[in-house]
């Protein structure tokens, strides 16, 4: 049992401290937090950072795979550098992409790029980071009705893949009784083919606090925390340099910075929780929602980097600007575009416009494109006859896939889609926390058939497949499970072509 008193909110900055699992970490780390050895080990086996630290990392994720990242790991194999290869380390845009053992970026094949400067825009990740926090300061004019108002006019919809309208959320989070209320900063970005929140991070991060700030106001919060994914040390250094100038308009609230340790699974908001509670990151039954029980069992608001990063503009410039500035939807929206495109990047858009939109601004295609996934591993594939579809939340669904968080990975007719099938599948099975018996058996199972299949082209091996994902969105706690077998079921379905082949 824990003992009385004991920290376990420090288990996993202990952890780090002591450089992850090294041999005698673990009974360290037990004797200065009060927490049995045998949770602690089992925390640190969770994550991977901690797991196995030390070394390098190279990227997996669809488009640093379609780039060479296997002749890249192949390059470190032969220069006798050690390594593990990973999920994804979200930069897509720069792929095939390495980390060296700090997180620091080792190899990169290219720098992404951006929408240019454009002060109409939103967010405008081209122009220049405001650090007068003048939004704050008229939000505190308008008032929480007006500012609620101005919100809901906006249509904002959270922009982390759910899709759920901010105000209702911000609305149930001020009306709880408890006195105690958190915000909390979803910044742990790894969906393969997401990068726009470091992208917000690095360049406007004044942007993203004055939007915490506002936030934690109308919620009645005296704390936030911003959970980064422990791969993003430049976002973190950007993070603190403007905490640090923003410190005079920030009077009663703590802002704390808090790095994972390698889970995709905390992008999940209740696994996110778990984790800077010191626990693994594990998703919990809802409900009671974190609106009502979050951090600690107090009512939290929690929103993702780019849904914060709009409320300036939103209370600068009125919620009906905002909306109009969608086409679809409401609102512009970060698209992250890589693949087989000339300039992979985050590129300001209005919400809706269509693929051959995006791959414009993006410098158009490379060679014959045939597919693409709008919106990272739990969209599956969508083949290039579906180029013309709105890539908002409501015409993607109707579609078969979803917006997500608008990773957008373009594949020409160089990839066989059964192979990045399996590819997003191998995401899945890694990154399943293990928690649900459907999600851990079925993933694994997934790729097992698909393995098979691609060694002998036996369409006996996929019989079972439609049957395995009916199990998994049925029994799963969480997303993950309900959208492992998309990559699969979808590339079967819009490329059967692909099955006969020899």
């Amino acid at each position: 049992m824990e003992k009385k008193g004991a920290r376990r909110d420090r288990v996993l900055e202990v952890l780090e401290e002591q450089g992850g699992l090294v041999p005698g970490a673990s009974a360290r780390v037990s004797e200065q937090t009060g927490v049995p050895e045998a949770d602690v080990y089992g925390v640190a086996t969770f994550y991977t950072l901690l797991r196995t630290p030390g070394v390098a990392r190279v990227c997996q994720g669809l488009s640093c795979k379609i780039e060479g990242s296997d002749a890249l790991a192949q390059r470190l194999r032969d220069e006798g550098v050690p390594f593990e290869e990973v999920s994804c380390l979200a930069q897509c845009d720069r792929a095939p992409v390495s980390i060296d053992p700090h997180m620091e970026l080792d190899h990169v094949a290219r720098r992404g790029q951006v929408s240019p400067a454009d002060r109409a825009l939103p967010m405008n990740l081209g122009g220049e980071d405001d650090a007068s926090y003048s939004a704050l300061a008229r939000a505190k004019e308008l008032g929480p009705s007006r500012l609620l108002e101005e919100l809901k006019a906006s249509g904002l919809q959270g922009r982390g893949g759910a899709g759920f309208p901010a105000h209702i959320k911000w609305s149930a989070v001020r009306a709880e009784a408890d006195p105690t209320h958190y915000v909390v900063v979803n910044a742990d970005e790894g969906e393969p083919g997401t990068f726009k929140d470091r992208e917000v991070m690095l360049r406007r991060p004044h942007l993203l606090i004055e939007g915490l700030a506002i936030a934690a106001w109308y919620a009645g919060a005296e704390k936030a925390y911003v959970y980064l994914r422990g791969e993003f040390p430049g976002p973190k250094r950007a993070l603190e340099h403007a905490l640090a100038e923003a410190r005079p308009h920030l009077e009663g609230l703590e802002v704390h910075l808090v790095m994972g340790h390698g889970a995709y699974i905390c992008g999940e908001e209740t696994a996110l929780i778990e984790a800077i509670e010191g626990r693994r990151g594990m998703p919990r039954l809802k409900p009671p929602y974190p609106t009502q029980k979050g951090l600690w069992q107090k009512p939290t608001l929690m929103n993702n980097v780019e849904t914060l990063a709009c409320v300036p503009d939103i209370v600068l410039r009125g919620g009906q600007r905002f909306h109009d500035a969608g086409r679809t939807e409401p609102g512009s929206k970060l698209y992250c575009v890589s693949g087989h495109v000339e300039n992979p990047g985050v590129y300001e858009l209005p919400l809706g416009v269509c693929l051959d939109e995006l791959v414009a601004a993006a410098g158009g295609y490379i060679g014959s494109p045939r597919a693409f996934s709008p919106g990272g591993a739990s969209s599956g594939f969508l083949p290039m006859s579906f180029r013309d579809t709105p890539l908002d939340f409501s015409a993607l669904q109707e579609a078969g896939s979803m917006l997500g968080s608008a990773g957008v990975v373009v594949l020409n007719d160089s990839v066989d889609l059964l192979e990045a099938a399996r590819w997003q599948q191998i995401f899945f099975e890694d990154e399943s926390c293990g928690q649900c018996a459907p999600c851990r058996i079925g993933c694994r199972l997934q790729r097992r058939a698909l393995d098979r299949f691609l060694e002998t082209r036996d369409p006996v091996h996929l019989e079972h497949v439609e049957e395995l994902h009916w199990e998994m969105d049925a029994g799963s706690i969480c997303g993950l499970g309900m959208v492992a077998s998309l990559p699969l079921l979808s590339a079967m379905q819009h490329f059967p072509e692909d099955l006969d082949k020899k």
